[in-house]
């Protein structure tokens, strides 16, 4: 075990990282960020860490815990920056420390080749299309080469191929023990590594899935760790809500009876019994989203039960699916395959009874509508409660980070979500210098966030600033339609390459963008985090509104009927630090790196004509604020006159 000093030592001047790794330099905010998770991992406590972009909060939780001699989960909040942390910067730290430790990399199902599942669709020999015959080619080759059966290993499959959920498996079509293929089934193998690795790095949806299971009773994928480190920790409430919902989907139910139908190829008459309740259940299915088609995208369960022909609908595909489950456990015997289908649609009928009449003050029971599906939920109302249950049954340490967690300076929001009492904090800015390095535009003169005419107004205040900058520009809306409008009117008006979401795969778009190197790019909600373009092809990050969730999601309205019935002001005791810790995700894209300059725009007149503005203004780093365009051309001459 090593003391606190040492930690911050090793990443100190002295130390191994700055004499081994090229580029490393010691950072204060680094080596106190390190003491602090080495404290919580010896001390088995709960610790929130912001640490401001640029600081190398990934070594300050890697070091401590790879030299803890304790057994730590790592998660992160995308695969991607599981891929980074496994394949860059554990392996980096490891050689620094020669920390002889096993490190097991661990994802979710989906992400692993099912070798029965390739087998079957190689068999099924289905008509496809010349891009899909040739991907799942493909695929067959890979699968003999592969050792990890990663997805990511092949890029050359687009990870959208409809062909990857015929190859994957769920846990619903997974035939465990009594799989032919069991004994080189790439997932035991990965969960395998996991259990005796001393190291394992996740994702949020895996670990939540994996927690929520083990509470319920299934067994855990992760042996009980001494410690957990989530990275991207600002993530966390919304996914939590996700996995402690009860849910079910047209998805699931078309699946299903797709699996049925494939099932009655080796079972002698079984078709004739599995035809027709399997096609009324399909039909049932169909007329109930079509019956819902007039609704709105989202909303709360009582409008489906306002309608007398969705509650028919409802009633009629819950009558046929108990069916279905009762012709397939007549069948559940005589293949492995019918007694996993009887099983999924017990859990899926279970499921929908629960949703369809529980009506219960801890849930918020709502639908969404997609374009040719469905899903129904039941969501607890309190997250707080069942994540604290989490925690206690792990008896382990809890350390949150992300760049985002406070609002003005304070955790108390982060940590009433996820019913944090008395956690330790600590904040750390970032080690850029941001009053040289950035400057933040207020334009002036922009109307109203919900004026009709306000897109075309924001940019019309914007294209000045790209034509100072020559483009090199993310352009983040909160909302779908303000993107698509604000594309139509820069398609004509602006002589840089435009980058429009939806247009590509979102990996392909920010390629392509730091190759241009004058585009603009044009983004929603998923490009205001986990985005990183260092250097000069990002120059410009303009924010349209204020990021307030949408006053549509019924989650989210039960929650603030909630908080003022509790005598919380659910504005500013919920959407303005929600907002506030989104922003921050959103402007984090300008600089990532110490030689970055660039102009943050803010267009939301409410910055400085509401008096929650200014919390919004005091939670970003402190940089220059002009409402001068002449300020902007200068920053941008500036860069230009400066020596090379």
């Amino acid at each position: 075990m090593i003391d606190q000093e040492d930690v911050a030592a090793l990443l100190g001047t002295e130390g191994p990282f700055a004499r081994e790794l090229p580029n490393f330099a010691p950072r204060a905010a680094q080596q106190s960020m390190a003491r602090a998770v080495q404290h919580a991992i010896t001390e088995r406590e709960t610790l929130i860490a912001e640490a401001g972009t640029g600081t190398g909060k990934t070594f300050a939780y890697l070091v401590p815990a790879l030299l803890s001699g304790e057994r730590v989960i790592v998660s992160t909040g995308t695969k991607a920056l599981q891929d980074q942390l496994y394949f860059r910067d554990l392996p980096r730290v490891r050689s620094v420390l020669d920390a002889r430790l096993k490190m097991a990399l661990l994802k979710g199902r989906s992400n692993y080749l099912c070798l029965y599942r390739l087998d079957q669709t190689v068999r099924e020999g289905a008509t496809f299309d010349r891009t899909q015959a040739s991907q799942l080619a493909t695929i067959r080759t890979w699968s003999a080469r592969t050792r990890r059966g990663d997805r990511a290993e092949l890029a050359e499959v687009p990870e959208e191929s409809p062909l990857w959920p015929r190859v994957t498996s769920t846990p619903e079509n997974c035939l465990g023990v009594e799989c032919p293929f069991y004994d080189d089934c790439h997932v035991i193998k990965a969960r395998r590594e996991a259990q005796e690795a001393d190291l394992v790095v996740v994702n949020h949806h895996l670990l939540f899935a994996d927690l929520a299971l083990k509470q319920e009773g299934f067994g855990e994928i992760l042996p009980g760790a001494s410690a957990f480190i989530l990275d991207e920790a600002h993530q966390i409430p919304e996914l939590a809500g996700q996995f402690f919902s009860q849910s079910i989907s047209a998805r699931q139910l078309t699946d299903l009876a797709q699996d049925s139908l494939s099932e009655c190829n080796g079972v002698t008459g079984a078709i004739g019994l599995v035809l027709e309740p399997v096609e009324a259940m399909q039909d049932a299915v169909r007329r109930l989203r079509l019956a819902m088609d007039a609704l709105p995208e989202r909303g709360p369960f009582h409008q489906l039960e306002a309608k007398r022909e969705i509650g028919d609908a409802l009633h009629d595909l819950r009558e046929v699916l108990a069916a279905l489950t009762d012709v397939l456990a007549s069948q559940a015997e005589r293949s492995r395959g019918f007694a996993n289908a009887h099983e999924r649609a017990a859990l899926i009928s279970e499921r929908l009874d629960r949703i369809a009449e529980r009506d219960s003050e801890r849930d918020v029971r709502w639908y969404e509508l997609f374009p040719r599906g469905f899903a129904l939920h039941a969501t607890p109302l309190d997250l707080a409660a069942p994540l604290r249950a989490m925690r206690e049954q792990t008896q382990a340490a809890w350390i949150y980070t992300s760049a985002t967690l406070s609002v003005s300076s304070s955790f108390d929001h982060f940590a009433r979500q996820l019913g944090l009492e008395d956690p330790q904090t600590l904040q750390v800015e970032s080690p850029f210098d941001y009053a040289k390095q950035a400057l933040c535009y207020l334009p002036s003169g922009l109307p109203d966030p919900s004026a009709r005419d306000y897109t075309d107004r924001v940019i019309e205040a914007v294209l000045p600033v790209l034509h100072a900058s020559h483009g090199r520009a993310f352009l983040l809306f909160t909302s779908h339609r303000a993107l698509r409008r604000a594309a139509e009117l820069l398609q004509e008006r602006v002589p840089w390459p435009l980058f429009v979401q939806g247009s590509a795969p979102r990996h392909r778009l920010l390629e392509e963008f730091r190759h241009s190197g004058h585009g603009v790019l044009l983004g929603a909600a998923s490009f205001w985090e986990g985005v990183d373009v260092a250097g000069e092809a990002l120059s410009v990050v303009v924010i349209d509104k204020l990021p307030f969730a949408s006053p549509d999601d019924p989650v989210l309205q039960a929650r603030l009927e909630a908080l003022e019935q509790s005598g919380i002001n659910p504005f500013m005791g919920w959407q303005v630090p929600s907002a506030v810790i989104a922003l921050k995700q959103g402007a984090g894209r300008l600089i990532r790196d110490v030689h970055d300059r660039g102009v943050l725009v803010l267009c939301d007149p409410r910055l400085t004509t509401k008096g929650y503005g200014r919390l919004f203004l005091n939670s970003l780093p402190a940089m220059p604020r002009t409402k001068e365009l002449a300020n902007v051309q200068a920053f941008f001459d500036d860069e230009v006159s400066a020596p090379a």
